[in-house]
């Protein structure tokens, strides 16, 4: 992978994985298009090299900015798209306002299904090019506590695999790379007491961010990052009763955290 001669269009770009991806992409001397909703860090991470880096602010769940994107991305020929932006709220899902539930499926899954639609004349021009979408563990494993994420991240799943079928005798390769926890600002503080009490691992988005970079370098096409997740992913795959049964154990602590706090 030559990243110098790479153009990416990475969304979700002013997240806490999506600043580290630009920041790693961009030391490796590849043309960036990132796109996200909060302008003063894209402007910090266009700084960063300005003549290869162009920003814009964007709301991908509106398809007026979706087409925004789409025209800009047409002009600086793109030829990788890396899917991050994504919305993740903790909490029981019989107390998940209807807001919070389609606000996490419009742009987890509905955006991101859309855009790579849209997408997809300008990448099949390239020789070679690549769509990576940023998945979850909760993508494979349903946890407590996270029931309308992990719908949006199966689902994402599951479109990265058969798009990749759909693809496979065009030049587009289709990744799914994903993290475990991070260390990000999508977390509450609810979140990061649950991971603190159950003593999960919690990754940093630089961490991660290169984990991701290793994983298009070696073009892992599904791919889950951290240790132990990966043996639990399968061990969900194939048994998925003993995850039940280990979960059934934390549901406890789990409810204790993710049920909203009483009003006085």
């Amino acid at each position: 992978m030559r990243w110098s001669d790479r153009r990416i269009l990475i969304t979700g770009a002013s997240g806490g994985i999506g600043r580290e991806l630009v920041a790693l992409l961009a030391e490796r001397g590849a043309q960036l298009l990132i796109v996200g909703r909060n302008e003063s860090v894209l402007k910090e991470l266009t700084a960063l090299a300005p003549m290869r880096i162009r920003a814009l602010s964007a709301d991908l769940t509106q398809t007026s900015d979706r087409r925004r994107i789409v025209d800009i991305a047409e002009d600086v020929r793109i030829d990788m798209l890396i899917n991050a932006a994504g919305l993740n709220h903790f909490g029981l899902f019989d107390e998940q306002s209807p807001a919070v539930i389609s606000s996490m499926v419009d742009l987890n899954v509905t955006a991101t299904l859309l855009l790579t639609q849209a997408l997809l004349p300008r990448l099949l021009h390239e020789n070679s090019a690549w769509v990576i979408n940023l998945g979850s563990a909760f993508g494979a494993i349903g946890h407590p506590g996270y029931t309308a994420y992990c719908t949006t991240k199966f689902a994402l799943r599951g479109f990265s695999q058969a798009l990749r079928r759909e693809l496979a005798d065009t030049p587009i390769q289709v990744l799914h790379i994903s993290p475990r926890a991070t260390r990000t600002g999508m977390n509450s503080d609810r979140a990061d007491a649950l991971n603190n009490a159950l003593g999960n691992h919690v990754d940093e988005p630089a961490h991660v961010a290169a984990s991701v970079v290793r994983g298009i370098e070696k073009q892992a096409r599904d791919r889950q990052l951290g240790w132990p997740e990966c043996l639990l992913v399968k061990l969900n795959g194939i048994l998925p009763g003993i995850v039940d049964r280990a979960l059934k154990k934390q549901l406890p602590t789990i409810q204790q955290h993710a049920r909203r706090p009483s009003t006085p």
